[in-house]
C-alpha cells in the first residue's frame, strides 16, 4: 500500500487568531508578544519582510519595522481555536498526530481507494478556515518530512502534493535549512565544506556525515533523500505531569519542604520545556503523618517558566499547610497542558529571562536534568524515592 502522509499548518497561528476578532489588524505589519522588553511571539508576512522573526526581542523587532503594532497575545483564545481545529480534523481522518498547537500530521494512507487522497485534504483544508475563520497551509506527499518541507515551501495558504517521482527534484534545489533536524549549527558545520543544497547533502557519503555530526548523520541523510519512516502517531492529549516526595521520617521543616517543592517545580518546568508543553494550573499535594490528604490548586496563564510556577507552586504550599502536624508526603502537578513553545508564548517574560531558560536548558540537555538549577531547590533530595507520574 502506498502511504499519503498530509502535513497542516495553521498560517501565523497567532497572528490570525488576533486578526479574527479584529478586522482593523489586516493587512498592516503585526507582532504578538508583551512588553517592550519581551520577544516576538508570532508576527505577520508583512512584519517577516522587514526581517522580524520568532523569537526575536521585541526592541529589535521595532527597530526593523517602526510601524508594526504589537498586540498581548491571549493563550486562552489560541488553546481553544487549537482545539477546534483538533476535533475538525480528528473527525475526517483516521489518524491524526498532533505536533504542536497548530500543526498536525494526516495518515490518510488507503483512502485513496475510496476518495482522492488530495481532495480529501484540501477539503478538510477548507472546512477548517470556514468553520474557525483560519487560514491553514497543507502538503501531501508519501512521508513526513516531504510533506512538512512542502507545507512550509507552500505557505501561505499553500496546497501542494508531491508525488513519489516528484521528491527528488523537489527537494534537490532546496537549502539544507528546508530539513526540519538542521539547526544553525549544523547548517554553518555543512555550509563550511560547500554543503548549501539538499542535492549535495543527499549525495554526501553517510558515514562522513556520521563522523562529521555523529549518530544524526544517517538520518540527516535519509531525510534528504527524502527517505522517512517515522509514523504518524495517533494523538492523545497528555493531562499532567507530577512529581511525589514521600519522606523517609515525617517532618515539619518548612525549609525542607519549601526547597523541595523548589527543586519538583523546576525539574517538571524543565520537562514541560523539553516536551514543549505549557500548564494553566497549579496543584500542591501534602499527605500528614495521620494519612489526611489535601490539595489545593491555582489558575496561571499558560506558561512553562520556573519562576512563575515555583512562586505559585510556594504560595499554594503556605496556605495549605495550616496544621502544626508533621507531613509524610508532598506533592506538585501541572495539569491543563496543552502543546506550546516556551520561547515563543511567555509573553510576559524579557529577553534576559528567555536567554537565561535557554542557556539552563542547553546545559541540561547536555549534562543532565540536575547539572544546574537555582540555588532555592538545591535541597531538593537528587535520589529520593518519587512517583513522577503522567496521565
Amino acid at each position: 500500500m502506498n502511504h499519503a502522509i498530509a502535513h497542516m499548518d495553521l498560517d501565523t497561528f497567532f497572528v490570525s487568531c488576533v486578526r479574527r476578532d479584529n478586522s482593523q489588524l489586516h493587512g498592516i505589519p503585526l507582532i504578538i508578544g508583551g512588553g517592550d522588553r519581551g520577544v516576538v511571539a508570532s508576527c505577520s508576512y508583512e512584519a517577516r519582510y522587514f526581517g522580524v522573526r520568532s523569537a526575536m526581542p521585541i526592541r529589535m523587532a521595532l527597530k526593523l519595522c517602526p510601524d508594526a503594532k504589537v498586540v498581548k497575545g491571549d493563550y486562552d483564545m489560541f488553546s481553544k481555536l487549537s482545539h477546534e481545529v483538533t476535533e475538525i480534523i480528528q473527525q475526517r481522518v483516521p489518524v491524526m498526530e498532533k505536533a504542536s498547537i497548530d500543526e498536525f500530521y494526516l495518515d490518510l494512507s488507503g483512502m485513496d481507494k475510496f476518495f482522492g487522497c488530495y481532495q480529501w485534504t484540501r477539503e478538510i483544508a477548507e472546512e477548517v478556515t470556514k468553520e474557525t475563520g483560519l487560514p491553514i497551509s497543507f502538503a501531501l506527499s508519501v512521508n513526513k518530512t516531504v510533506s512538512k518541507i512542502g507545507t512550509g515551501e507552500s505557505k501561505p495558504h499553500g496546497r501542494l502534493e508531491i508525488k513519489e517521482t516528484q521528491i527528488k527534484p523537489f527537494l534537490n534545489p532546496l537549502s539544507i535549512r528546508k530539513i526540519p533536524m538542521v539547526g544553525e549549527t549544523t547548517f554553518q558545520l555543512l555550509s563550511r565544506i560547500g554543503i548549501r543544497t539538499i542535492k549535495t547533502l543527499s549525495e554526501m557519503p553517510v558515514l562522513t556525515l556520521q563522523q562529521m555530526i555523529g549518530k544524526n548523520g544517517t538520518e540527516l541523510w535519509k531525510k534528504a533523500n527524502g527517505i522517512d519512516e517515522t509514523p504518524v502517531i495517533p494523538y492523545s492529549e497528555r493531562k499532567s505531569i507530577s512529581k511525589e516526595h514521600t519522606f523517609s521520617d515525617d517532618t515539619m521543616d518548612i525549609f525542607a519542604m519549601r526547597s523541595l517543592i523548589s527543586g519538583m517545580a523546576e525539574q517538571l518546568a524543565y520537562q514541560l520545556r523539553k516536551e514543549k508543553w505549557l500548564t494553566s494550573t497549579v496543584v500542591i499535594k501534602i499527605r500528614y503523618a495521620n494519612f489526611d490528604t489535601e490539595t489545593k490548586q491555582q489558575k496561571v496563564a499558560y506558561t512553562a517558566a520556573d519562576h512563575t510556577l515555583t512562586k505559585t507552586a510556594l504560595g499554594l504550599f503556605d496556605k495549605i499547610y495550616t496544621r502544626r502536624m508533621r507531613l509524610r508526603l508532598v506533592g506538585l502537578r501541572f495539569t491543563g497542558l496543552v502543546h506550546g513553545s516556551h520561547q515563543m508564548n511567555l509573553f510576559e517574560d524579557t529577553e534576559e529571562l528567555m536567554n537565561l531558560y535557554q542557556t539552563m536548558d542547553r546545559i541540561k540537555n547536555r549534562f543532565g536534568s540536575e547539572a544546574v538549577g537555582r540555588a532555592a531547590g538545591f535541597h531538593y533530595p537528587a535520589k529520593i524515592s518519587e512517583s513522577p507520574q503522567k496521565a
